[in-house]
């Protein structure tokens, strides 16, 4: 830690770290790389320094953890670590079934809270917490790392300069194959998988695309979505066939406010053959753009070729040749990172962040409609929550 007399440190305490995102993208990726560099550097010279406090149920794993990143402090009890008034902070990185409960005793405890989503299992669940977080007068917020990714943020750039014109529509493509288990080991936890667990593409992932689309487009007006559950056996982490009884793959169309379409397949039971695991493919009257988690290549109105369909001849067109790859301009971090050091700031100076538990609540509703749109084959509206 900095010898800075101007160092502010604030206790954090870290739920759910054991986790695949929990260890990789929230811990060593984030906050052990933000005391590595001694803190969050603010405008006006103060520096944040975040003193963690592991918390999960294996003791082992949260030790090991605390050897690797040089953090000092563990528990296996939730309870005593949220009566300590040194910690501030409550983060939730545990299974979305876990989260209410604990985030709820959080807030009550008089802790800030910050957390990873679905921030409920359902969307009063998650609306719950934020009228709960809203009546204790404490800051709250909920991950929403795709829009600090460098390909978004390359998207975002081109719009603020007008690039696009009109756009017109938005096309995603997410996803990769994931392994069932039975000769190469599965890159997913079960429990991805089972309904009952809270598994399911279709509530992991319109979450993100709620935020995504509403932060970058325009608001969500309406979804259509077809789910799948297209392998229904896997190999559990205990090497036992289990049954799969979440959808692994997700087929959604989304009505923006202004009139912008937008469509995104989900899958875990697909080979890439694209630019990444996640694009975006967004067309506008000037121009286009596809945008992956760190690339982004464009095509001018000018640059635009006319092709003429002839399926009696090989295609003369290279459709590559002519899309342009969005130079080097900034430096981006990790994008979990860049959140922290947000959600981090506004803590302890009160700077704006738009990514509360309401922002949320409203990734969950996506879900939950998405889930309810696949039931009844039928478009539906996406209305405002009442807050």
């Amino acid at each position: 830690m900095s010898d800075n007399s101007n160092t502010r440190t604030i206790g954090l305490i870290m739920n759910g770290v054991t986790g695949r995102m929990g260890t990789n993208q929230h811990l060593l990726r984030s906050i052990a790389a933000i005391r590595q560099q001694g803190g969050v550097k603010t405008p006006s010279g103060m520096i944040i320094y975040p003193e963690p406090v592991l918390v999960g149920r294996n003791a082992a794993k949260l030790a090991a953890l605390c050897k690797k990143t040089g953090i000092e402090r563990m528990s296996t009890d939730l309870d005593e670590v949220l009566a300590d008034d040194f910690y501030e902070i409550y983060f939730d990185a545990q299974i979305t079934g876990r989260r209410y409960a604990s985030v709820k005793k959080a807030i009550e405890a008089g802790k800030h809270v910050y957390c990873e989503k679905p921030s409920g299992t359902t969307t009063e669940e998650a609306l719950d917490l934020y009228r709960i977080a809203k009546e204790a007068g404490i800051k709250h917020g909920v991950v929403q790392d795709k829009l600090w990714l460098p390909g978004m943020l390359k998207l975002k750039r081109l719009m603020e300069n007008d690039f696009f014109g009109e756009i017109l529509s938005v096309r995603g493509e997410f996803g990769y194959w994931v392994f069932e288990g039975t000769s190469i080991p599965a890159q997913r936890p079960s429990w991805n998988y089972r309904k009952e667990d809270d598994g399911g593409i279709i509530v992991d992932m319109l979450c993100h695309w709620r935020y995504v689309l509403d932060n970058l487009f325009g608001n969500v007006k309406s979804v259509f979505c077809l789910g799948a559950t297209h392998i229904p056996e896997r190999i559990d982490e205990q090497g036992k066939p289990y049954k799969a009884t979440a959808d692994d793959a997700a087929y959604a169309v989304f009505e923006l406010e202004g009139g912008v379409i937008a469509q995104f397949n989900s899958s875990w039971t697909t080979r890439v053959r694209r630019d990444d695991l996640l694009t975006l493919h967004v067309d506008g009257t000037k121009g286009s753009a596809v945008a992956g988690l760190r690339e982004c290549h464009i095509q001018h109105y000018g640059n635009t070729p006319k092709p003429v369909w002839n399926p009696d001849i090989p295609q003369p067109i290279d459709f590559h040749e002519d899309w342009s790859k969005v130079p080097y301009q900034e430096d981006f971090d990790n994008a979990f990172k860049a959140q922290w050091e947000l959600y981090l700031q506004h803590v302890v100076l009160d700077t704006p962040f738009p990514w509360g538990l309401l922002e949320g609540a409203k990734g969950v509703q996506l879900a939950e409609l998405g889930l309810e749109s696949w039931e009844k084959r039928c478009l539906l509206p996406v209305k405002d929550l009442e807050a």
